[in-house]
């Protein structure tokens, strides 16, 4: 009898995964080019929360700067989070268009939260009626805020926009590029399938208007994490505005892979402690299938070693699929934004991504990382 589960369990999960990356190849297939030549009519509001940023903040703002988009018709907003380095000091002193401002969050506001509190400080003091968030420690191409905010139209609420890690000479920041770009595809497809799951904050857009129909982070301020995603659902889920993902090289946001192990786990179970919380449960339980089919992968050598060694035929059924199809989604991602370069590394990043998807998955549950030097519960 246990022989059979451990058959039947794994063939369940396997075609479920497969279900599930044929998804996001179907949404990649249904997205097109998002065009930057119409721009909307309203106002923006940049808003870029940072928290000891001194080695990013000076060449962000050089990027910022650069933008072509008409003065006139967008602010950018620096919120400082209770830095303990000097990236206060040096925006403060930097030459700055008249539209760049910089406040910081008084001490007072939302003690907890961290970067939320930021962004809605940001957006309390914005003039925008669209809202478009980045990072402090990112670039940005001088055609990335036309980009982003062309995608608009009256029928979109909310526009995704894709990130892509720098690599340098090792091979951890090589590994981590394509791994991350894999996510990007994956957030894109499930936009394109009318399905949105996940975003990054580094580049994303949405109204106002919309973010206080839906009364903004209100329901999450207990997660550190969330200001992407968990709004992007929620504008899904509770109006009828479309969710739409900026196909567009311009609009890739750059930003550097992370330097070590720790780091890159750090952030990784942070990514993974807000998925229990997504509002949409049947999304959560999807979730953890895709969970389970990752352990899984983990229990097969395992099994096939102390119970049969048949079921390393499974396991090795089961991960060559994924190789497939998964690239199959590479292919089609790096088509439409990417370059193929980053698929020589694809055996490795296949290998390297099963232990950290487990092991960040579990530590998420506990939902204690540290974030630009704070410790931080879930």
């Amino acid at each position: 009898m246990l022989n059979i589960y451990l058959i039947l369990i794994p063939i369940f999960l396997l075609l479920y995964y497969l279900y599930f990356l044929s998804a996001i190849l179907k949404g990649l297939n249904k997205l097109s080019y998002s065009p930057s030549n119409k721009l909307p009519g309203e106002f923006i509001s940049i808003i870029i929360p940072f928290r000891n940023e001194s080695d990013n903040i000076l060449m962000n703002l050089e990027s910022i700067e650069k933008q072509n988009y008409p003065k006139d018709k967008f602010e950018v907003i620096y919120v400082n989070d209770s830095s303990e380095d000097d990236s206060l000091e040096k925006l403060l002193y930097a030459n700055k268009s008249s539209n760049v401002k910089v406040i910081s969050v008084p001490d007072e506001f939302l003690s907890n939260a961290h970067k939320k509190r930021a962004i809605r400080y940001g957006i309390e003091n914005s003039l925008g009626e669209i809202i478009v968030t980045t990072d402090a420690d990112c670039t940005h191409n001088s055609n990335w805020l036309r980009s982003l905010v062309g995608t608009f139209d009256e029928e979109t609420g909310f526009v995704s926009g894709p990130v892509e890690f720098m690599e340098n000479d090792s091979l951890f920041s090589k590994l981590q590029k394509l791994e991350f770009a894999g996510l990007v595809f994956t957030g894109a497809g499930l936009i394109g399938n009318d399905r949105p799951t996940i975003c990054n904050a580094a580049n994303i857009a949405y109204r106002k208007s919309i973010y206080d129909k839906v009364n903004g982070f209100d329901d999450h301020l207990n997660l550190s994490s969330g200001d992407d995603e968990l709004l992007m659902q929620k504008i899904w889920k509770e109006t009828d505005y479309k969710i739409k993902f900026c196909l567009n090289r311009d609009a890739i946001v750059l930003t550097d892979a992370n330097e070590s192990v720790k780091r890159f786990y750090d952030q990784r179970k942070r990514w993974a402690s807000k998925g229990l919380f997504y509002a949409d449960k049947l999304l959560v339980v999807k979730l953890i299938l895709v969970f389970l089919f990752y352990l899984n992968l983990v229990i097969l050598p395992a099994a096939a070693v102390l119970i049969s060694i048949n079921l390393f035929s499974l396991f090795l059924l089961s991960f060559m699929l994924k190789i497939i199809f998964e690239y199959k989604i590479l292919i089609k991602g790096t088509e439409l934004l990417y370059g193929k370069d980053l698929l020589k590394y694809l055996i490795l990043a296949e290998i390297f991504q099963i232990p950290y998807i487990v092991i960040a998955g579990i530590s998420g549950l506990f939902g204690n990382f540290r974030w630009k030097g704070r410790k931080v519960k879930r």
